[in-house]
């Protein structure tokens, strides 16, 4: 049986970890069914999934794998050098509701997160943070700078861009010691004509809960699609896992702890209903899958894997209506006093490795900013590189991080083992 693989990676704040530690000491062992639901009707926007669909139809036959928070982030500050239509885009694109919230509330909410991610941490490697190059004969509008500096952290550095192989390497060398050498070469080319670089990061590295012995990972066919099949190492592990059956999206969700309090959740699909499933998911269902996972003793294949995805965002953001920073009708002069500016380029990568031991995922977003009439300084270079699965666009936890899209798995990915019990929606 050939079925898509869908992984999410999530932060759970502690209240929700002590929850399920309740919740599975209460439960019964009595499989609990909820009645088959009408889904509600669309409305409800959600930029992690509605970008997560948009890149599914430009790739429909490819793999997918991205961090939402890299990409939100980067449109985030984008935002604070954007005026009139092209920030309100920006803003509605992201689904931040400013006709009803300040704006400032979404730079916070990032500021936040950029606090309590780099806080101390015991049982994962974790590490945020921004940085400015910019060449100091430019003039870049102060209250950017000062936005920069207090709402995302960021340290600036001087750079010389008439010297473009010493500025690519300050910032290369800059962004792999930042990720401990995980990301190399961010920066493949730099304009002599350029004056700025943005460079975000993130670092993150963690074990699973309970290792996979290598001893038990045999190599089985895995469906990429349902014409090719290809033999990959498959992990085995039976254990007590996160688990529940939504029939109201034709799915089988099962959780898999990290040390600390991160989860990857993978999310397997009925035959033929990877459509169904993709149309309904958002962070409320997410939510109700956290809300409603229960600890069942499951046999557990999961096939050891690592995945790259590269995306053009200039040719997927105008699908969520994002389209005036791509065009002359840009308005960034927030950023600079100069009026013709606009995004010529942005481009994000992302890669995920999982083993018996863990999961490593990195992800990088560059945009790039021309200005549309000749001028001594012609281009713009934000890069944004991440390291590891975070979001929460509005919330600091219980949020999706990086997700993946696996080509396709088998009904063997995980057997509930028969003395157990599962939750159904």
């Amino acid at each position: 049986m050939q079925l898509c693989l869908l992984l999410c990676l999530v932060l759970l704040s502690p209240q929700v970890v002590s929850r399920h530690h309740l919740r599975n000491r209460v439960a019964k062992k009595k499989v609990r069914e909820l009645p088959v639901v009408t889904p509600a009707p669309p409305g409800h926007r959600d930029f992690i999934f509605e970008l997560f669909r948009a890149l599914v139809a430009a790739g429909p036959d490819q793999n997918i794998f991205f961090s939402p928070l890299s990409i939100a982030m980067t449109l985030g500050m984008i935002s604070l050098g954007a005026r009139s239509n092209t920030k309100a885009q920006i803003l509605e694109g992201l689904c931040f509701d400013f006709q009803c919230n300040p704006e400032e509330l979404l730079h916070k909410t990032f500021h936040q997160l950029l606090q309590e991610l780099n806080g101390p941490k015991e049982d994962l490697q974790l590490s945020l943070g921004n940085a400015l190059f910019v060449n100091p004969t430019v003039d870049i509008q102060d209250t950017f700078l000062s936005a920069m500096r207090t709402l995302y952290l960021a340290d600036s550095f001087p750079t010389d861009f008439k010297d473009p192989e010493a500025a690519k390497k300050q910032i290369n060398d800059y962004v792999a010691k930042q990720t401990k050498g995980r990301i190399v070469d961010l920066v493949k080319k730099l304009d002599s004509d350029g004056f700025m670089v943005l460079v975000n990061y993130i670092f993150f590295k963690a074990k699973w809960q309970t290792n996979f012995d290598p001893k038990s990972t045999k190599e089985q066919d895995f469906h990429v699609t349902s014409e090719r099949v290809v033999p990959v190492p498959m992990m085995k592990r039976e254990d007590q896992y996160l688990y529940l059956v939504d029939r109201n999206l034709f799915c089988n969700v099962v959780g898999v702890p990290y040390q600390g309090n991160a989860t990857a959740f993978f999310i397997l699909p009925n035959e033929g209903k990877m459509g169904q499933l993709e149309a309904g998911l958002n962070k409320e269902t997410l939510r109700k899958w956290i809300k409603m996972l229960t600890k069942s003793t499951l046999q557990l294949y999961l096939p050891k894997f690592s995945i790259e995805g590269s995306y053009q965002l200039d040719k997927v953001l105008p699908k969520l209506g994002i389209t005036d920073i791509f065009t002359s009708d840009a308005d960034l002069t927030g950023l600079s006093n100069k009026p013709n500016i606009q995004v010529s380029e942005m481009v994000h990568k992302a890669v995920i490795e999982v083993d018996e031991s863990g999961t490593k995922a990195a992800a990088a977003t560059d945009v790039s900013i021309m200005f549309r009439c000749h001028s001594s300084f012609k281009k713009s270079k934000w890069t944004t590189g991440w390291k590891w699965p975070i979001t929460g666009l509005y919330h600091p936890v219980d949020e999706v991080s990086f997700m993946g899209l696996a080509g396709s798995g088998r009904m063997e990915a995980w057997r509930l083992s028969t003395e157990d019990t599962g939750n159904y929606l």
